[in-house]
Formats: structure tokens, C-alpha cells, sequence
């Protein structure tokens, strides 16, 4: 197996571990590749990267068998979508601060060399969403986690309307709508009450934010259905932003279809590891403090 390094350039410490992570690759004997990014790397002695294969971000993956991740969740979103073309699948390593999409965390480094060596991983296919604006030229919107149609700059909210599969759904004044994918539930949806969705379900979320009505809640609706926001603002743009990173600026009325990529997250995972692990460990759901507190059984 051939793998693909792309870390957070900006992290502390980040060259400390990855020259420690290569020598354990070595000793294991399993090829490696970087991404240009590891040369802004500032810590890194002069002339070190010399030695080593490097390629821009979006050729990465067309070299390596699997992408690690080295960061927190928006390193390997920024990966997968520089990687969303080629299927090669990643792994996270987490040098952030909650990590939810990653596996490993710095201190289970040989467990995770021990894996790459064993190929004792699975391969999880989650959805992404595709968007494109109908109101005006644009290029296709690609996002893992979410698209947010936002009210940017301007300081009251903005008219939304919904519309699903040609269905007028509903008219209401909000600053915010998410469309997440089950993998971005647990993101910024979720700070806002949106449900909790497990990644092998089928699934858009929208989540108004806001929304001047006590009737509005979240929608859960099918994968396979169209979407179609439209958002207008007396200001002079809408901003629509996709998983937090890519920031696209539309003249209202902006109108913004939205649907299933064909392009999936695929994510190689820990056999021993599940999603409601996961949950409990990063999100603490489920758990009760007070069983936790009292040397019961809480969080595992």
C-alpha cells in the first residue's frame, strides 16, 4: 500500500510528528507520498523535503492508494475535496480538537502504521451534495458536511423558500438554512438542533437557523430528492458556503439547486471501531454524568 500525507501546515508541532510517523512508515516498510502544503511547514530543517515525492493537493490522490489526514475534520474536508474525483478513500488522524471524523488520534500512531501494514481497515461510502445556481452562471458546489445559504453581511434576515423535487414547500424570513448530509449532522446542524443522522442513512437535513415562525423545524428528506433554496436579501449578495471553507457569493434572488453528488466520502475505518463509539467518546451522547461521576458505567 502507497499513502498519501496531507497535514495542517499551521499546527503546532505538526513536523515533530509527522518525522515521526514517516520513520515509523519505514520501519514497517509501506510507501509514502506528501502533499506539496508539508513545505510551509516552518519547523521543517532546510532542504528536508527534498528527499521525499511531493504533489499539489488535487494530484495526490491519483498516486497513493488512501490519503491520512493529518489535523482535525476540516484538514481531511479540504482533502476529500481536493481527492472527490479520484475515489481514493482517507483516513483521519486527529490533531485538532474533536476530530469527529478521524480514527486515530496522535497517541495511536503504531496502531494505526499497524493497520496500514495489515490492511485491516473497511471502506465507508457517505454521501455529498452537489449544488450549482440557477440564477446566474456559476460553477458546481461540491460539499461533504454542509451547504449553508447565509444572509453574509447584511444585518436582518433574508426571505427562503423551499422547494423539493418541483414541491413548493414553504416561505419564511430566517438569517440561515443548512443542508447537511448525515456525515455534517454532527456538525454545524447540529449546534443548531438539527437531528442526529447516521451516516449509512439516505438523507438530506435543511435546518433554518433563526426563522421568524415557531412552525419552522427541521426537515429530514430523501437523498435522491432535488432541492431548490431560493434566498433573497435587499443587500447585494447571498453568501452560500460549502462545509465551512468555500465561500461563493450569489445576486439575490439567488436560486440554488441542490442534490446528491455522485462523488462519495469514502472513509477507510477501524473494524474495532463504530460510529456509536464515536458518538459516546467525542459527542458524549448518551451519557449520563451522573453514572459517570459515580464510577458507573458512563463513557467507554
Amino acid at each position: 500500500m502507497k499513502i498519501g500525507i496531507t497535514p495542517h501546515y499551521l499546527k503546532e508541532d505538526i513536523f515533530e510528528f509527522i518525522d515521526s510517523f514517516i520513520s515509523k512508515l519505514n520501519d514497517a516498510k509501506i510507501d509514502y507520498i506528501f502533499s506539496k502544503s508539508v513545505k510551509k511547514i516552518k519547523k521543517a530543517p532546510k532542504g528536508f523535503w527534498d528527499n521525499h515525492v511531493l504533489y499539489e493537493d488535487d494530484r495526490l490522490a491519483h498516486n497513493c492508494d488512501a490519503i491520512v489526514s493529518i489535523g482535525g475534520d476540516g484538514t481531511l474536508l479540504q482533502a476529500a475535496y481536493n481527492s472527490r474525483e479520484s475515489g481514493t478513500p482517507l483516513i483521519g488522524v486527529n490533531f485538532g480538537k474533536l476530530g469527529f471524523l478521524a480514527d486515530y488520534d496522535t497517541n495511536k500512531i503504531d496502531e494505526l502504521v499497524k493497520y496500514l501494514k495489515n490492511g485491516n481497515f473497511i471502506l465507508e461510502k457517505r454521501n455529498a451534495l452537489d449544488a450549482v445556481c440557477l440564477s446566474e452562471e456559476s460553477d458546481k458546489l461540491y460539499a461533504i458536511n454542509d451547504i449553508v445559504i447565509d444572509r453574509g453581511k447584511y444585518p436582518k434576515m433574508i426571505e427562503i423558500t423551499i422547494e423539493i423535487d418541483d414541491e413548493y414547500v414553504a416561505t419564511f424570513s430566517a438569517d440561515v438554512i443548512i443542508i447537511a448530509t448525515p456525515t455534517g449532522s454532527t456538525g454545524y446542524s447540529l449546534s443548531t438542533g438539527g437531528p442526529i443522522v447516521n451516516p449509512q442513512t439516505q438523507s438530506i437535513t435543511l435546518s433554518p437557523i433563526s426563522a421568524h415562525t415557531l412552525t419552522m423545524r427541521p426537515l429530514v428528506i430523501s437523498s435522491n430528492q432535488k432541492v431548490v433554496i431560493k434566498a433573497n436579501s435587499p443587500h447585494k449578495n447571498v453568501e452560500v458556503i460549502c462545509d465551512g471553507q468555500r465561500v461563493n457569493y450569489f445576486k439575490p434572488t439567488a436560486i440554488i439547486e441542490i442534490k446528491k453528488s455522485k462523488y462519495d466520502l469514502k472513509l477507510l475505518h477501524n473494524k474495532e471501531k463504530t460510529y456509536f463509539e464515536i458518538l459516546r467518546r467525542k459527542l458524549y451522547w448518551g451519557l449520563d454524568l451522573r453514572i459517570a461521576n459515580n464510577g458507573g458505567e458512563g463513557l467507554k
